[in-house]
């Protein structure tokens, strides 16, 4: 029997009861920097390169009361930019959200995923963060967008992770037991949810996590209701996260998150046993890692459909050719402390903060007239730099510059 439609409106009905995520409206913009949600650094982190237009489309899907919708706005600028939710109490939320924060307008329509192909032509970056896995099926979901997902372009995607869910899923089970005939009503599963952690010893290991991971957040009914009384959830593993991919049809670029993925930081005191793995297939290789550190909860990934063109850098001459820029995500820049795109620490090198100088834009030219400042190359600004190419593509790789090639 396809239950499809009962549980979507389950759905629907907890975002109505419970808009999510519950962050505050701002008269300002959003705070903070996330790269995933800005087109040029994305397309960097993809591609190796900086796209050639930021005139394009971008559609959120599942964009619930807006947090992400009012950062897509802001860091694309040139951008037009659709938004798509299953919820219309969070629709009005969001729309709220980036009036209040000086967004411009967007498109916002009340729609399921499934209902994508309702959309009018196709978008260069899709967004689609922590709802796939609360859909009846998630492959109908990913294939809808992926329909809509234009030639070359790129789809972040965030769905959860079931290792590090364990003790989540439990309390879930629980909630529902104690409700019994209730369930379904979500402000009862909360209640009851809270007098479950409060009654339970200190000592407990569904206490020590919510303790250790969610407490803060969970002081939200809006978070908790999400977290543990959702009427559908989904959690993956590396083999089923795949599963789902393979079924979308499109390319998988990688992980958003590259340095959990590597398997040094768990056996780098083992040199025999990273050779060993070097057996192994990519994903084997993402199982083990998965395997050996149970906390993750979360995948997020990006997507791209045919042709995706890549570069990776490893050409001196194309490299020395290249014109680089300064990233939109370095923040405290500048400075030679500055946080990159994680919001971790590095502290430049005097050469590496020269070389970073010359990365800035040139000025622009004088209302007098005249010719514009050329951009100047890698090799052209390492004349008056002592740095070597693999201190410029460690710079890269910490994602503080864009590269265009020549």
């Amino acid at each position: 029997m396809d239950t499809t439609p009962d549980i979507s409106a389950a759905v629907r009905r907890l975002y109505d009861t419970f808009p999510f995520p519950p962050d505050p409206l701002s008269d300002e913009p959003p705070p903070g920097y996330n790269w995933r949600w800005s087109w040029p650094d994305a397309y960097n982190f993809c591609t190796g390169k900086k796209p050639q237009k930021l005139d394009i489309r971008i559609l959120d899907a599942g964009c619930g009361t807006g947090s992400s919708t009012d950062y897509l706005i802001h860091l694309n600028p040139e951008a037009s930019v659709t938004a798509i939710d299953l919820s219309g109490s969070a629709l009005k939320v969001a729309q709220e959200r980036c009036r209040r924060s000086g967004a411009r307008e967007a498109d916002f329509r009340h729609l399921s995923l499934y209902d994508a192909d309702q959309l009018e032509g196709e978008f260069d970056l899709i967004n689609c963060v922590g709802v796939l896995h609360h859909l009846p099926d998630p492959i109908r979901g990913i294939q809808a967008l992926a329909a809509k997902l234009a030639s070359g372009g790129l789809m972040h995607i965030f769905v959860y992770a079931e290792l590090g869910r364990w003790e989540i899923q439990l309390m879930q089970r629980a909630i529902g037991l104690l409700q019994g005939n209730h369930k379904g009503d979500y402000p009862d599963g909360v209640k009851v949810g809270r007098q479950i952690f409060a009654s339970l010893p200190e000592n407990n290991r569904l206490v020590k996590y919510e303790k250790q991971r969610w407490a803060g957040e969970n002081q939200r009914d809006e978070c908790f209701a999400d977290m543990y009384v959702h009427p559908q959830e989904i959690d993956y593993n590396i083999e089923t996260l795949f599963e789902l991919i393979d079924a979308s049809g499109l390319e998988f670029i990688g992980f958003s998150n590259p340095g959990y993925w590597q398997l040094e930081r768990l056996l780098g005191k083992a040199p025999e046993l990273l050779e060993r793995a070097k057996g192994l297939t990519e994903r084997e290789l993402y199982r083990l890692i998965e395997l050996l550190d149970t906390e993750i909860t979360h995948y997020e990934f990006f997507l791209g459909k045919k042709p995706v063109n890549k570069i990776d850098w490893s050409d001196d001459q194309a490299l020395l050719a290249a014109i680089p820029g300064l990233s939109s995500c370095m923040h405290g820049w500048p400075s030679d402390q500055v946080f990159d795109c994680n919001y971790q620490l590095i502290n430049l090198s005097s050469a590496e903060f020269e070389f970073l100088q010359g990365c800035s834009p040139p000025p622009a030219p004088p209302c007098q007239g005249g010719e514009k400042e050329v951009q100047k190359t890698v090799g052209e600004i390492l004349v008056d730099v002592e740095m070597g190419l693999d201190e410029v593509r460690s710079i890269f790789a910490k994602q503080l510059i864009l590269l265009t090639p020549r």
